[in-house]
């Protein structure tokens, strides 16, 4: 831990996410801005975010998983045992601080470690295995913003704990096809396998003997993986390191009998599953849990300068996690697909949620005793499930007719003065423009009974 009290003591500006780039705010001279690498949700991307988290939920539950939110905040202890001390996301990117009961804590990097720890204190361990859980929420990473990454991101989890099936890995694969599916994006799979705590030690020796021998060629960050963390050596996107890939050892030619038998079975299964899959030899994860099965979802987009390739998403099985936060051994596979991907891909896609937002009945009204009216039936409409809006602050029938336009308003019911007194309400049709005078308490029956003719929702 001294480690991590040095580096919150020495960088308290950013483990806090304060930015020391960042102009400090003057009272009274500046307004308040975002810091940097955060966003803020406007409303013009709300319906794509609510389309996209509607989907992952329904997808879950469809698949039996159960909902379970971990806290933002851990012991800053457990994404060091998780994740490994040696990982980018722990030497540089999480955000710990030490608070003021003097205990170092951190914004949750990631979602697994997190539903872990979850798993073992509240004695999943002891319920019918395997146990499925999915989450959607806010991660947290210090790295540079750049097009696609934000220090506050979100994403979708789902976790599979209890059970070493190699179906379970086909399945998962499958399970974020079909949300992909359902947005109108296509997805393939790149899969791997990447050995277990037997058969990795023998291959990580033959990977930094083959680098070794070509350090002097290697980007800064590889010279300083080659010592710490040699599997990330593969992931690397420099373009000084690539052609090294090529001839580098590959996984599968020192996989276990058992690790081997394993994959076989996983692409089996995916074969099954018609599951769109391409194999790499080279493919890795950046969290030290990951065993065997490892696997990224991609998707590509053709521009003007070629075909470019867009991950969304990654996950992989991980069978040592449990033992490892001292729960009772449990294998487990899981993925995370970021949110902002995916939203940013439906944008420049051009694909919109495939739901009839329209209006079907606006209310106007004139006059303080026609507000009141108004106020009332809006509610009792929502309760039989009309969609139904109005726009209560507004005093000219005129004003109120242009909004019921611009939302696409089937009918408009219209409720002033004299309305009140004969207990009634007009009703316009706001496409040919017929009016008619309807009984207040046989209004929502003559809605339904219109909607249903103009192919509006059935009640």
């Amino acid at each position: 831990m001294k480690w991590m009290k040095e580096k919150s003591e020495n960088k308290k500006e950013e483990a806090v996410g304060v930015d020391p780039v960042v102009t400090p705010i003057v009272k009274g001279k500046e307004p308040p801005r975002l810091l940097r690498g955060m966003k803020d949700l406007l409303p013009q991307d709300g319906m794509l975010w609510d389309w996209v988290e509607t989907t992952a939920r329904q997808v879950s539950r469809e698949a039996g998983f159960e909902r379970l939110d971990p806290p933002h905040l851990e012991d800053v202890r457990l994404f060091i045992r998780a994740v490994g001390k040696e990982t980018d996301i722990v030497e540089k990117e999480l955000f710990s601080f030490v608070d003021q009961g003097g205990e170092t804590v951190a914004l949750r990097p990631e979602f697994t470690a997190s539903m872990v720890r979850a798993y073992i204190e509240h004695g999943f361990l002891n319920q019918p295995q395997p146990v499925r859980l999915y989450t959607i929420g806010s991660l947290f990473r210090y790295e540079r913003p750049q097009a696609g990454r934000f220090r506050e991101h979100h994403q979708w989890g789902i976790e599979v704990i209890g059970d070493q099936h190699p179906v379970l890995d086909a399945e998962a694969m499958i399970l974020a096809l079909r949300f992909f599916r359902i947005l109108g994006i296509t997805v393939t799979a790149e899969v791997n396998s990447i050995g277990c705590m037997t058969c990795r030690p023998p291959f990580r020796e033959a990977l930094i003997a083959f680098y070794r021998a070509r350090r002097k060629h290697l980007c800064e960050n590889c010279q300083r993986r080659l010592a710490k963390n040699p599997l990330r050596l593969l992931d690397c996107k420099e373009p000084t390191c690539q052609p090294f890939k090529e001839g580098a050892p590959q996984i599968v030619d020192w996989l276990c009998d058992g690790c081997k038998q394993h994959f076989i079975k996983v692409l089996e299964y995916c074969d099954a599953g018609g599951v769109p899959y391409t194999l790499s030899t080279h493919l890795v994860r950046g969290l030290d849990y990951y065993t065997k099965t490892v696997f990224e979802l991609y998707t590509t987009r053709t521009t003007g300068e070629g075909e470019t390739r867009i991950a969304l998403g990654g996950g992989g099985r991980y069978d040592e996690l449990v033992g490892m936060l001292g729960g009772r051994s449990a294998p487990a596979v899981g993925f995370g697909i970021g949110i902002e991907r995916i939203v940013g891909e439906l944008k420049i896609r051009g694909i919109t949620p495939p739901i009839n937002n329209r209006v079907e009945v606006f209310v106007a009204q004139l006059g303080d005793a026609g507000r009141e009216r108004a106020l009332k039936l809006l509610e009792e409409m929502r309760t039989v499930g009309l969609v139904v809006r109005g726009s209560l602050s507004k005093d000219g029938l005129k004003s109120q007719l242009e909004i019921a336009n611009r939302a696409n308003a089937l009918i408009t019911v219209i409720i002033g003065q004299k309305e009140v007194l004969d207990e009634t309400v007009i009703l316009r049709e706001m496409e040919g423009g017929m009016q008619e005078i309807v009984p207040y308490d046989k209004v929502i029956g003559e809605l339904q009974k219109k909607l249903g003719k103009k192919g509006g929702a059935m009640l």
